[in-house]
C-alpha cells in the first residue's frame, strides 16, 4: 500500500474523532450512527477524504468539509480597556434558550449563532480584547459542531486514554510512554518482550515503532491478552505476523526446561480462544460452544436407528447447513493447528534467551515478573519497568543490585508541564498532571561469579604491584 492510500479515510479503518482537546476512536463504517460530544452523525461523507480534514455536522447527521475562510467572520472590531465595570448578573445576553433553540431548528449554523450571541450581548464591546477572544472561543466550543478526523497514532491514542479512561492504562501518561520506547531502544528488527496490562496501548506503541519488522513476544496473564487499544491503531495483517503470544503461567516451565512441545494442555487452546475474543480477531467463545453442540448432536443422531433416519431425511437446505457446519469445524481445527504452531514457535523464541529488550507495564507487582523475564534477555540489552508507585520499583532496584547481572540501574520520575502559547499571553497552564508514574531502567550484562579466594588474592596483589611501580620510578 502506498503512502497516499494510507492518508485517505477508507471504510474498515480505525479513525480518531477530535473536537477541541477531546478524542474518540471509532471504526469507519457506512450508515453507522456515531455519538460524540452530544452530537450524532454518520461517517459516510468522510470516506475518501484525507485524514486531518475538519468537518461540520449538518442536518441529518451528515458531515461536510469546513472551509477555513469562515474562521475570520467573527472577529471583534471594538474592545474595552479593562473588565472592572462589567458585572456578570446573567442579564447581559438578550437571546434566551428558546431563541437559540429556534435558531438551531431553522438549520442556522453554529458560527452564525455565535455571531448573533455577540451582537445581542450588552457587555461584549466593553470587554478587553483577550476577554472577547475567550468569550468567542467558549461559545464556539458550545455551539459549533466541528469535528476533525485524524489517523490513530501512539501520541493520539495515549492522550485519549489518559484523558478518558486512565485507569485502564494504569495511569500511564503519554510522555512516560515516550520515555519507555526511548529507554527500551525499540526499533525495527528487534526481538522485544512486552508484558503489559494497559489495554494493549504499550504493545501497540511498540508495534508502531517497529513498523512490522522484527518480532514481539506478548506475555499475558490469565485467559488471554486484552488488546482494545491495539485494535484502535488499525495495523495491517502483516504487523500481526510478527506478534507472538505466551502465557505467564508457562514461563517457569520454559526456564526449568520442563516445557513440552508434544503435549500442549487443553487450557492453552481455550486461553487462545479467549484471547482472540478479547482482541476481536477470531471466533467468539459462544460460537465455539455452538459448534461443539452441533458436533455432539450430529454424533447422537448417527446412533439413532435406520428407520428413524429414513423417516427424517434432510432437505436440501438442511444438507447445505450440515455441509456448512462441517466446513466450520474443519476451519476451526485448522485455526487451532495454526495456534499450536505459533505457540511452539513462541516457546522456541523464548528458549533462545536472546531478546533485544524487555518492557513491563503491569498492574501486578513487578519483582517476580522482572526477575523471571530478564532470563530471556540477551546481555547488553535494555529493560524498562513502569509502575504508578515508587515503592515496588525500589524493591526491584534492591533485588537487582543483590542478584547482579545488570548495570546502569536508574529509578526516575517523569514530570510534565503544559504551556499555553498565544500572543502576549503565554504561560503554564493552570491545570496539570500531578504525576506520570515511575520508571526503572537498566542494561543487562553477563553475570560471572568470581570465587572469594581469587577475589581476595587479586585485591591483595594490587598494592604490591603499585609499590613495585613506585620503586622502579624512584
Amino acid at each position: 500500500m502506498d503512502g497516499g492510500a494510507r492518508r485517505v479515510i477508507r471504510e474498515g479503518d480505525w479513525a480518531v474523532l477530535k473536537r477541541n482537546e477531546v478524542f474518540k476512536a471509532v471504526p469507519v463504517a457506512r450508515r453507522r450512527k456515531i455519538i460524540f460530544e452530544k452530537q450524532w452523525f454518520y461517517l459516510d461523507n468522510a470516506i475518501g477524504q484525507i485524514y486531518g480534514t475538519t468537518f461540520e455536522v449538518t442536518g441529518g447527521g451528515n458531515l461536510q468539509p469546513k472551509k477555513r475562510v469562515e474562521e475570520t467572520a467573527t472577529e471583534a472590531k471594538e474592545a474595552g480597556t479593562d473588565n472592572r465595570n462589567i458585572v456578570d448578573d446573567g442579564k447581559s445576553q438578550k437571546l434566551t434558550h428558546d431563541d437559540i433553540k429556534a435558531l438551531k431548528d431553522k438549520g442556522i449554523k453554529g458560527q452564525e449563532i455565535v455571531q448573533q450571541l455577540i451582537e445581542n450581548s450588552t457587555t461584549f464591546r466593553d470587554k478587553t480584547e483577550f476577554a472577547q477572544d475567550k468569550y468567542i472561543k467558549k461559545k464556539k466550543k458550545k455551539y459549533e459542531a466541528i469535528i476533525t478526523i485524524v489517523k490513530p497514532s501512539t501520541r493520539i491514542l495515549s492522550t485519549m486514554y489518559y484523558a478518558r479512561e486512565p485507569g485502564k492504562i494504569n495511569y500511564l501518561r503519554y510522555d512516560t510512554l515516550a520515555q519507555m520506547l526511548t529507554w527500551g531502544n525499540v526499533h525495527a528488527g528487534n526481538k522485544m518482550i512486552v508484558m503489559e496490562t494497559c489495554a494493549g496501548l504499550v504493545l501497540g506503541a511498540v508495534m508502531e515503532r517497529m513498523g512490522g519488522y522484527g518480532s514481539i513476544i506478548n506475555m499475558y496473564p490469565g485467559g488471554g491478552p486484552v488488546r482494545a487499544a491495539t485494535n484502535c491503531f488499525g495495523f495491517p495483517d502483516s504487523f500481526f505476523q510478527m506478534l507472538y503470544e505466551f502465557p505467564l503461567s508457562k514461563v517457569e516451565s520454559v526456564l526449568s526446561g520442563t516445557f513440552s512441545l508434544k503435549a500442549l494442555p487443553s487450557e492453552s487452546e481455550d486461553s487462545m480462544a479467549l484471547a482472540e475474543d478479547s482482541n476481536g480477531s477470531g471466533d467468539d467463545k459462544q460460537q465455539l460452544t455452538q459448534d461443539a453442540d452441533m458436533e455432539s448432536s450430529a454424533v447422537m443422531e448417527s446412533n439413532q436407528p435406520e428407520e428413524q433416519e429414513a423417516a427424517d431425511l434432510p432437505t436440501e437446505g438442511e444438507a447445505f447447513d450440515n455441509n456448512k457446519a462441517k466446513g466450520t469445524a474443519h476451519d476451526k481445527e485448522k485455526k487451532q493447528e495454526e495456534k499450536r504452531k505459533k505457540f511452539v514457535e513462541t516457546a522456541a523464541l523464548l528458549k533462545d534467551k536472546n531478546a533485544d529488550g524487555l518492557i513491563i507495564a503491569s498492574r501486578f507487582h513487578p519483582v517476580p515478573l522482572l526477575l523471571s523475564l530478564l532470563e530471556f534477555v540477551a546481555p547488553s540489552r535494555p529493560f524498562v519497568v513502569y509502575c504508578q508507585h515508587k515503592e515496588p520499583l525500589v524493591e526491584c532496584y534492591t533485588k537487582l543490585r543483590e542478584k547482579g547481572g545488570v548495570i546502569n540501574l536508574k529509578l526516575s520520575e517523569t514530570w510534565l508541564r503544559s504551556y499555553q502559547v498565544l500572543p502576549d499571553r503565554s504561560h503554564p497552564k493552570l491545570m496539570m498532571s500531578g504525576g506520570g508514574g515511575y520508571l526503572l531502567t537498566g542494561i543487562t550484562v553477563t553475570n560471572e561469579f568470581v570465587k572469594i579466594g581469587e577475589e581476595t588474592d587479586q585485591a591483595a596483589s594490587e598494592p604490591t604491584s603499585k609499590k613495585r611501580k613506585l620503586e622502579e620510578h624512584c
